[in-house]
């Protein structure tokens, strides 16, 4: 694939896993490619933590499972009927997990391009899950990023010391397919905006609906 075509057919995966086997050195590839991302000040603050283990993986799943019924019950009757339709991990069913986190510390105290945007090393973390993400979708696997935990419940799971911070659980494997669809889209909760609605030339220009 092209890389256009990579970029376009990147999907967060939920329920089309397989639980097949990655072989080690495309797991490899996908790792080196995450960790080739940029990084403000060349500090690198990620690390991955590869989670294969069904026990920690589960005790994740019944985690997230409790914190959607939160989210659950702060919606309007229409939007709890939606939501109920749309799977939003695949803990289980992926092959593993890659959990990666911040470290504020790395590079420190002189991170060179920081010093005013704090949260630059963050920015840089998230650039290191998208080169995984598109690395993972050139491979033919699909990645799905779990976003309903509690951060410090992740850390006493996996053992993340302080100031590390947990930034996302990716569930990672081979998929029967890529949807052409997004999830949220197909399911009616929300639709991409068009390119022309989010562009602005010179100076940012209210819209009405903004």
């Amino acid at each position: 694939m092209s890389f256009y075509d990579v970029l376009h057919r990147r999907r967060d995966t939920r329920g089309e896993f397989t639980g097949a086997p990655i072989p080690p050195d495309v797991l490899r590839r996908v790792l080196t490619a995450a960790h080739a991302a940029p990084s403000v000040g060349l500090s690198q603050p990620w690390d991955f933590i590869v989670v294969r283990d069904e026990h920690t993986r589960r005790a994740f799943r019944d985690h997230v499972h409790a914190e959607r019924s939160v989210f659950a019950s702060e919606l309007d009757p229409r939007q709890t009927e939606l939501f109920a339709r749309i799977k939003v991990e695949g803990i289980l069913e992926s092959t593993l997990g890659v959990v990666v986190t911040y470290d504020p510390d790395r590079g420190s105290p002189a991170v060179l391009g920081r010093h005013a945007i704090a949260d630059a090393g963050l920015y840089s973390v998230c650039l290191a899950i998208q080169n995984l993400w598109l690395a993972a979708t050139a491979e033919g696997l699909g990645v799905g990023w779990v976003s309903f935990y509690r951060e410090d419940v992740l850390r006493r799971l996996l053992d993340i010391p302080q100031p590390l911070r947990p930034v996302a659980w990716l569930c990672v494997g081979p998929v029967d397919c890529l949807p052409d669809t997004p999830d949220l889209e197909r399911h009616g909760w929300r639709n991409r905006l068009p390119l022309e609605e989010v562009l602005h030339e010179e100076r940012y220009t209210r819209r009405s609906g903004r």
